[in-house]
């Protein structure tokens, strides 16, 4: 669902002068996660490190994200949104992040629901539930 969402939002995005659909995903993950680590951010993303670097690159140098030294840590690097990135993912993806909410209810699809059961999946994936997380391994389902 998520790829097929990705798909059509870079197809409106991608065609015109302005954010690209990816630049659009890393200003809004970083609004919800900022200051964060550049490598913080790569994970939110599922992205590699050097691939974060590089899609920070235009938005540095558009004055849309602010990386500056980690004052706890000098070998990190701590990503902001400048005023004018939030200004632009405002403007650029929570229309497109509503036009795809109203399509999607009017559609009869279970959005809020799709969107809590995938926020909770998330959470399950980055805790000690998540898979992995017992050395254990699966339990055998109890016969009844």
């Amino acid at each position: 669902m998520m790829m097929l969402m990705g798909e059509a939002a870079r197809r409106r995005t991608d065609d015109n002068d302005g954010l690209t659909y990816s630049q659009i995903r890393l200003l809004g993950t970083l609004e919800e996660i900022e200051p964060v680590t550049q490598h913080g951010l790569a994970q939110a993303l599922s992205v590699s490190d050097p691939a974060i670097s590089r899609a920070l690159g235009p938005l540095k140098a558009d004055g849309l994200v602010r990386v500056t030294v980690d004052p706890e840590h000098a070998r990190r690097r701590l990503v902001r949104l400048t005023e004018a990135g939030r200004t632009s993912f405002h403007a650029t993806g929570k229309p497109l992040d509503e036009e795809f909410r109203t399509a999607l209810l009017a559609a009869g699809f279970p959005y809020d629901r799709y969107l809590e059961d995938t926020l909770r999946l998330a959470e399950i994936l980055a805790s000690d539930e998540g898979p992995g997380a017992s050395d254990e391994g699966p339990r055998p389902a109890e016969a009844g």
